[in-house]
């Protein structure tokens, strides 16, 4: 029971990110292929590098058809009505960090079966969550946006704590799986809600560089 209600939560989660990734290849005018492979890669691409880091291989998205299906599956009906998804915007958004949330307690969930250390279990709920959405950047030549000030990856931190608290104080594996995916969820909410970033860079590059090579770079 408890592995097909933690699947179903995790084909929710990657069918909410591969919409995120098929909706970034739209808005860059990828052709079905581009599209296809966005929502792929942010579906599935975290879970596959945190297997990889584990040395749970093959990875998970790999041995069960229906993640991968799921990506293709929403790529594919985003790609033929995408101007009934782009008016859906903030529903995207709000169920995105649902996504995060599901991500990073089923990444903390999965490190900590591998009995790896606190620092560990961040990093397999963090990579879990964002590792995706990374790949998805770099390949349509973006800044993560995880780098961009954006109150997200911070997000999966702190919730990767909670579940690693919850974890240690032998709290039912469901209600631990609960608190860290709503604890998530309401940061990244409230973090877009009321515009809260982390604090950028604004050292002027003039005060080290002579204007000359400003230029060049």
């Amino acid at each position: 029971m408890e592995k097909e209600i933690i699947l179903s939560l995790d084909i929710f989660g990657t069918a909410i990110f591969a919409a995120t990734g098929a909706i970034k290849g739209v808005r860059r005018r990828l052709d079905i292929f581009g599209v296809t492979v966005l929502a792929c890669c942010v579906g599935v691409g975290g879970g596959i590098t945190r297997d990889a880091i584990l040395g749970a291989v093959p990875a998970a998205a790999l041995q069960n058809w229906s993640y991968l299906g799921v990506s293709i599956a929403v790529a594919l009906i985003i790609f033929f009505s995408v101007r009934f998804w782009m008016k859906l915007r903030n529903i995207i958004q709000i169920c995105d960090a649902v996504g995060l949330g599901v991500f990073t307690a089923i990444g903390a969930a999965k490190g900590m079966s591998f009995e790896v250390s606190f620092i560990g279990i961040l990093l397999c709920g963090v990579i879990t969550a964002i590792g995706g959405g990374i790949i998805r950047d770099i390949l349509v030549r973006e800044i993560p946006v995880v780098l961009r000030s954006d109150f997200y990856a911070t997000a999966s931190l702190l919730g990767g704590t909670v579940y690693y608290c919850l974890a240690v104080s032998n709290t039912n594996w469901f209600l631990n799986f609960l608190i860290t995916s709503t604890f998530v969820f309401s940061i990244r909410f409230l973090a877009m809600h009321y515009k809260l970033q982390l604090p950028e860079a604004h050292v002027s590059l003039k005060k080290f560089f002579p204007p000359s090579e400003l230029q060049k770079k």
